[in-house]
């Protein structure tokens, strides 16, 4: 109901006269452009993140978890945070700007650097965790007739191509839904556009519809490709590997540094920038960070749920199940600003509005959003374990409920508690989704540092920026603690 009720108004909103807007040759360039936009990010991330993982996976590293954890943090972020530190750093009045730097950041270049870096870790990240579920014995017979770095080049990395390919279209599929980012740095894409249809003197909801319709063909063809290129097979691990890291020299240990450098620069930056702001920050805040708290917990608890249920009926092939990932596919691929004007056209009516006025809406659209997250994370992980455990308690007369708490729950404790925290992150971040519906006071974090950053002090605007780095690394390091303390 949270997607395909909102689709469907977005194909109902469209009308002859709304059609006329994709007969204009300028919303085609700008398609064209967006889309090439896309794929030059997705290309930065494969180059940067693919020997990243790679190495993070098998190489001897020094520190190697903080130097993860350090590349990954823009990951968690709304890509809007990172684009202010960048702006702190390479603006006109930046730590290390000038006037040259300024104009190159705003502009193509300055949202590819800010996505390349915002993005990079997603393809780090499933790389490394692909690496290391395969089976070591792979690995152990092409060391016996290649060196170490040979082996992960031509085996390693080859044999997780396709996990490689779903990181690239989760990218290319982040990249189109931006709208923050190149609002900020100026440059036109395609989801601005149709925002631009949804609010402020060109409310046009049907030219917004028709706006869409293209972006629903391209979302459809990124769950294709993803139906096509997912693996359909092997773990999907959380567990720090156990087997002895692989001795390259000093190589992975400068990568490492390197990316984790660049991530760390523009949080430096904007920290530098919010000193005089601090004092201040709290009474800008308003009750944007307790709504952040609230819609983010309750959307990642309801994605949480789903996943159980529908997690274990999509590893034990159920067709239903197989369904209801596809839909929550749609949700994921599509960009937020279709998804957005759907939400609106859907639930904005007298009947609804004690949903449509409330927080209550915020929460369907993360669910809709990210419920796709937590759900292959579960069924990934239930799919590589035995069934025999739930057919012995089936015999002993454990009915479905009991089997799902009592086995199934507690098996899969840490991959549960995985997929609630990224949701959790994931809605924090958001930005695309909870700016085009948020009601009245229920402004998110994200949504009110967007909002300031045009008229608001800038060091408190960073300052803000700075709090929502600071709950996400709380919220990051919470996940771990309570990973850490399962078996």
């Amino acid at each position: 109901m949270a997607i395909v009720w909102p689709l469907a108004h977005v194909l109902l909103g469209i009308d002859a006269q709304s059609l006329s807007v994709l007969a204009r040759g300028t919303t085609w360039v700008l398609l064209g452009r967006t889309v090439a936009l896309g794929l030059g990010v997705t290309a930065a991330t494969a180059v940067f993140g693919i020997p990243l993982g790679a190495v993070f996976a098998r190489a001897r590293i020094p520190a190697r978890r903080w130097w993860m954890a350090i590349h990954a943090l823009p990951l968690f972020l709304s890509p809007f945070i990172v684009a202010l530190g960048w702006f702190h750093l390479l603006g006109e009045r930046g730590l290390a700007g000038s006037v040259r730097t300024s104009a190159l950041f705003f502009g193509p270049a300055g949202v590819m650097l800010v996505l390349t870096t915002a993005f990079t870790p997603v393809v780090t990240a499933l790389t490394m965790l692909g690496i290391t579920g395969l089976d070591p014995s792979i690995e152990e017979a092409a060391l016996l007739v290649a060196r170490p770095w040979r082996v992960l080049a031509h085996v390693l990395v080859p044999a997780v191509r396709s996990r490689i390919a779903v990181a690239a279209l989760i990218v290319f599929s982040l990249t189109l839904s931006e709208v923050g980012v190149p609002m900020f740095l100026r440059v036109p894409v395609y989801g601005a556009a149709v925002f631009a249809r949804l609010g402020g003197v060109d409310f046009a909801p049907g030219e917004a519809a028709s706006l869409g319709l293209p972006m629903i063909v391209l979302g459809l063809v990124l769950i294709a490709l993803e139906r096509a290129l997912a693996p359909s097979s092997g773990s999907l691990r959380f567990r720090w590997q156990a087997r002895s890291p692989l001795d390259f020299g000093a190589g992975p240990l400068a990568m490492a540094a390197a990316a984790g450098l660049v991530a760390a620069f523009p949080l430096f930056a904007l920290a530098a920038r919010a000193v005089p702001g601090v004092g201040r920050c709290w009474s800008w805040t308003g009750s944007s960070l307790v709504n952040s708290l609230a819609v983010s917990g309750a959307a990642a608890a309801m994605t949480m749920s789903i996943a159980l249920f529908a997690g274990h009926a999509l590893a034990r092939g159920s067709v239903w199940a197989s369904a209801m990932d596809r839909v929550a596919a749609t949700g994921f691929f599509l960009p937020s600003a279709v998804l957005g004007s759907g939400i609106i056209a859907a639930w904005n009516h007298p009947a609804t509005q004690v949903l449509y006025g409330s927080l209550a809406i915020i929460i369907v659209g993360f669910v809709a959003r990210y419920t796709a997250l937590g759900l292959r994370i579960v069924a990934a992980s239930i799919a590589n374990t035995s069934r025999a455990y739930e057919d012995a308690a089936s015999v002993a007369g454990a009915g479905y409920f009991r089997r799902l708490s009592r086995i199934v729950a507690p098996m899969h404790a840490r991959e549960l508690v995985v997929a609630m925290g990224i949701t959790l992150v994931f809605c924090l971040r958001d930005l695309e989704t909870a700016v085009l519906f948020y009601p009245p006071g229920g402004e998110t974090l994200t949504v009110r540092i967007f909002t300031l950053e045009a008229n608001g002090p800038s060091s408190v605007v960073a300052a803000l920026a700075l709090l929502q780095v600071i709950l996400t690394l709380a919220v990051v390091s919470i996940g771990a603690i309570v990973l850490r303390s399962l078996p």
